[in-house]
């Protein structure tokens, strides 16, 4: 079975609140979509959320990667699953100059990857969950009916943030992510009012966005480690992260890299330097579902810890795969997304398959991404639309 057209569409959505946090504030969110279509017309959707501040990619940068890869030399005849997964693992796309990191075409890698994954587990009557089963069975799969995401306060302050905790509380949240280090904010009153809204027992993290410095970093997270926070997510700027091997040592707060943590050099980095204690996988930000096992994997053997994270504006496609990710991986210590209704004005799926009270949801059944793309809803949205192939 091969592939014989693959078109990709760039998507503009706007949020239903706009999301701020130290480094970006946004209202609306530009994705990739693209459609590939098998020889026998089986079709499967892949989704990709380039962003610049994080990965260096923009949605044009994406595409005109895209564009100029080769991609119709590497799509071979796949007679079963695996020998699907096994060409998807090999496709790289066209290098890319100055890109030391190996990271500025992992949104595009993300979206054509998935594309594959949907339209050849579709074929092959395999879920995507499927993918941790044959490639990373004897140290990362174990199947879950259900997983549990957590809750996220991004910029709300004063009297919204005491009720954006409470309504976490009500909601039956037992993990909160709180969005820290915003312009104009008092960080300890701020998460000591979250604290004593949502109770003891809630488990709390943080979540700087590269906006400490090497020279407050320290009395950063000491000021707020009274309020038993269990992780510090990306306190300061990629470029400073070497200085993260003491801060670790100092503040006895497991550090986590997200903005610091796209690919296997980061990681193989993050290693030898020392600098963290976790992992965030986002599968756009990471190149994909078979590129985040991979990280997992590493961070297991270095025994490391690792969440499973998402792009603010993800529609129902990544939350998809990141649902099949959740649900085949065991060990993940924090869960993030399936925002869909929450966040996003269009979904792209005819389903909805949003998290539910408490954060519990199901494992989705069918093969592929176990959802269906409204073509109706992606042109509704859509900017433009490119033919890569066919």
């Amino acid at each position: 079975m091969r592939v014989k057209e693959i078109t990709a569409w760039q998507v503009r959505i706007p949020l239903k609140k706009p999301i701020q946090h130290a480094s970006h504030t946004r209202t609306e969110t530009d994705n990739i979509v693209i459609r590939v279509v098998l020889d026998d017309g089986t079709d499967g959707f892949g989704e990709g959320v380039p962003r610049e501040y994080v990965t260096g990619e923009t949605i044009d940068s994406a595409l005109a990667l895209l564009q100029r890869s080769d991609l119709s030399a590497q799509l071979e005849d796949c007679p079963s699953f695996k020998s699907a997964l096994t060409m998807i693992e090999r496709l790289r796309l066209a290098p890319i100059a100055g890109d030391e990191r190996g990271c500025q075409g992992n949104g595009a890698r993300c979206a054509i990857e998935l594309a594959l994954l949907d339209a050849f587990g579709k074929h092959f009557q395999h879920p995507i969950s499927d993918v941790t089963k044959l490639m990373a069975h004897d140290d990362l799969y174990e199947p879950h009916d259900r997983v549990r995401y957590s809750g996220a306060i991004t910029s709300s302050q004063g009297m919204k943030a005491r009720f954006a905790a409470w309504k976490m509380w009500i909601y039956g949240f037992r993990q909160l992510k709180i969005k820290v280090a915003i312009a104009g904010q008092d960080d300890v009153d701020r998460v000591g009012a979250i604290r004593r809204r949502v109770g003891p027992r809630m488990d709390l993290r943080i979540d700087a966005n590269e906006a400490w410095t090497p020279n407050n970093v320290r009395a950063r997270i000491l000021e707020l480690k009274p309020f038993n926070i269990t992780s510090v997510e990306q306190p300061i700027p990629h470029e400073e992260v070497a200085v993260l091997r003491e801060v670790r040592r100092d503040v006895g707060v497991p550090i986590m890299l997200d903005e610091s943590l796209c690919g296997r050099i980061d990681a193989e980095r993050a290693v030898d330097g020392e600098t963290c204690d976790l992992f965030n996988l986002r599968l756009s930000k990471c190149g994909g579902f078979i590129a985040s096992l991979r990280l997992a994997q590493f961070a297991k053997k270095q025994r490391l810890g690792y969440q499973l994270g998402c792009q603010i504006g993800e529609t129902a496609i990544l939350s998809a795969a990141g649902r099949h990710f959740a649900c085949s991986v065991r060990d993940i210590r924090y869960l993030e997304g399936s925002y869909d209704k929450h966040l996003v004005r269009e979904n792209l799926a005819t389903g909805d398959i949003t998290f539910a009270w408490g954060g519990w949801a199901p494992a989705l059944a069918g093969p592929g991404l176990g959802i269906t793309v409204d073509p109706v809803a992606l042109e509704r949205v859509a900017v433009r639309k490119e033919v890569l192939l066919g």
